[in-house]
C-alpha cells in the first residue's frame, strides 16, 4: 500500500514539474495537476530534490513566459502601438532611457568638505548611480 502512495505522489510531482514549465505560477500548476498547494509546499520543504526540480521548472516556465511576452511586444511594435514602442526604446536604447542629471558649480579653488563629499556620495548611492563622487573627484561637472 505504501508503494502505491509513493507511485501516486511521484506521478503528481511529475505533473507539477510539467505544469510549472508551462506556467510558473504554483497555484495554477497545482490546480492543473490536481495537487493541493499544501502538499506542494510540504514536498518542497521535505524533499530537496523536489525543491530543486520545481525551482528549475519555474525558471524554465519564466523563460517561456518572457519569450511569449517579448513576442507579443514585438507584435504591438509592428502594429505601431506607441506605448510598446516607448517601452522597448526605454529599456533597449540608451538615448531613450530614463536619466538623472546631477550638476554642480564650484569655484576654481573651492573644495568640498569631507562631510559634503560623504553626503553627495550617499545621495548618489541611494539613487543607484555609479560612479559615485569618489570616482568623480577633481573632474569637471558632468551628467551621469
Amino acid at each position: 500500500m505504501n508503494n502505491t502512495i509513493e507511485k501516486r505522489q511521484q506521478q503528481e510531482k511529475e505533473l507539477i514539474f510539467e505544469q510549472l514549465k508551462k506556467c510558473p505560477i504554483i497555484s495554477v500548476a497545482c490546480e492543473k495537476a490536481g495537487v493541493p498547494r499544501p502538499n506542494y509546499y510540504r514536498w518542497k520543504r521535505e524533499d530537496s530534490e523536489f525543491a530543486r526540480l520545481t525551482d528549475e521548472a519555474i525558471r524554465e516556465g519564466e523563460k517561456l513566459a518572457s519569450d511569449v511576452a517579448e513576442s507579443q511586444l514585438l507584435t504591438l511594435i509592428k502594429n505601431s502601438n506607441l506605448g510598446a514602442i516607448i517601452f522597448w526604446l526605454r529599456h533597449h536604447h540608451p538615448n531613450y532611457a530614463n536619466k538623472i542629471e546631477v550638476t554642480a558649480r564650484l569655484k576654481q579653488d573651492e573644495k568640498l568638505t569631507p562631510d559634503q563629499e560623504a553626503l553627495i556620495d550617499k545621495a548618489l548611492k541611494l539613487a543607484a548611480l555609479v560612479p559615485t563622487i569618489n570616482n568623480l573627484k577633481d573632474k569637471e561637472p558632468k551628467k551621469l
